[in-house]
């Protein structure tokens, strides 16, 4: 073995629940876990690393972020507090438009040098995958360009990085009143295009967005390209996206705050994944929670992600989210952790790769000082990360 990291309190991840091992030791061999057991058990290794009793998780997982992007829009959420609403915002040349601006000015250096620090930021708190959309491009060349700015973040830090076309992310002004156009030109040319650079397609489907039908252009065509999907569904009007979604067998459905349950019907027997997102709940003001009750009665995967992006969800914190996600949506701890890791590794399509502490599985991992999975939920504010562990490297 290459690395051994003994005498440690392993939360697995596997089965129903934490999957717990007192005193449990994992080794690791060319990247990936050779052993998760009892340390009594242990095989031996090049380097071993008592662990003196801390804890480990596997590498957490941020299943839903818009990370990469140019501009700032803390003006507009200080005019918002004064008052002003979204609507005029937008009206103002403000909103999702804006980041487009600013977004399609700079180019693939200018945007991974902004992402990094939103990305380090994510990485301090344990985060070993993440997913980016695109999205504020809104052509071509330009959604392409987030791509390859997504993509060339794993050059940069040890971090493995889903990339996901969302070029049905919002209407751009020079497509005003031609939204069935603009389709074509998702479905017809970005997503081809993006076969290679893209792992999944995504659309917001919403009444600001793209309707039902618009979004199952979108979906058809990333079948036809070989890509699964993913959907903003749900998040402020009930249209059954989620059920679209599911009737694509989507990875996932995310936001949810106003599915029902033929919804979560849907999405539990094509085991569609559903992301919450409270970063963006808390940041808009909802009152609207996601039927959480539904979920579980129903057995749907739930998983947790910051939805990091410069309007609704400027949060860079997985921790915290893991607070809200209990403390605004009821969620369990081991809802919670488990919406971190194992679903959302399945929400990414990488369920076989990550998520969980398996022999077999990339080794990455997390090492906290602390006394029970709960402080990770629990605390706010609070980083007790040790050791953050990249296929079986220190990072």
């Amino acid at each position: 073995m290459d690395r051994l990291w003994t005498h440690a309190r392993l939360a697995t991840m596997t089965g129903d629940g934490l999957g717990i091992v007192e005193d449990g030791a994992i080794a690791c061999r060319d990247g990936r876990i050779a052993y998760v057991g009892p340390a009594s058990r242990a095989p031996d290794a090049a380097e071993t690393i008592d662990c003196a009793g801390r804890w480990i998780t596997p590498g957490l997982i941020d299943c839903h972020t818009h990370l990469v992007h140019a501009g700032n829009r803390s003006s507009e959420w200080a005019m918002r507090l004064a008052g002003v609403s979204y609507e005029e915002i937008a009206r103002a040349g403000g909103g999702i438009v804006a980041t487009m601006r600013a977004t399609r000015a700079a180019d693939e250096a200018a945007l991974v040098a902004a992402a990094l620090p939103r990305l380090d930021a994510l990485l301090a708190e344990g985060v070993t995958t993440i997913e980016i959309k695109s999205g504020y491009g809104l052509t071509l060349d330009d959604e392409l360009k987030m791509l390859r700015a997504a993509r060339a973040l794993e050059g940069e830090r040890a971090v493995r990085v889903a990339a996901t076309l969302l070029g049905a992310h919002a209407l751009p002004p020079e497509y005003a009143g031609r939204a069935d156009a603009y389709v074509d030109l998702v479905s017809e040319a970005m997503i081809p295009a993006a076969v290679g650079l893209a792992d999944a397609v995504d659309a917001f489907c919403e009444g600001i967005g793209f309707s039902p039908a618009q979004t199952e252009r979108v979906f058809r065509a990333a079948r036809t390209a070989g890509l699964p999907v993913k959907l903003h569904a749900e998040q402020l009007s009930a249209l059954h996206g989620a059920s679209l979604a599911a009737a694509y067998g989507a990875l996932s459905a995310d936001h949810l705050e106003h599915a029902d349950e033929a919804d979560v019907r849907a999405m539990a027997e094509a085991g569609t994944v559903a992301v919450l997102l409270p970063g963006a709940y808390y940041f808009m003001r909802e009152t609207q929670k996601p039927p959480v009750d539904l979920l579980r009665r129903h057995g749907v995967a739930i998983a947790l992600a910051t939805d990091c992006n410069p309007g609704t969800s400027p949060t860079t914190s997985l921790l915290l989210m893991l607070n809200m996600g209990a403390t605004l949506f009821g969620l369990t701890v081991e809802e919670a952790l488990r919406g971190v890791t194992v679903h959302a590794a399945r929400a990414l399509g990488l369920g076989g790769e990550i998520g969980t502490l398996e022999a077999g599985k990339a080794c990455d991992l997390v090492l906290w000082d602390i006394s029970e999975p709960a402080d990770l939920v629990y605390r706010i504010g609070f980083n007790p990360l040790s050791a953050r562990v990249k296929d079986g490297r220190c990072c």
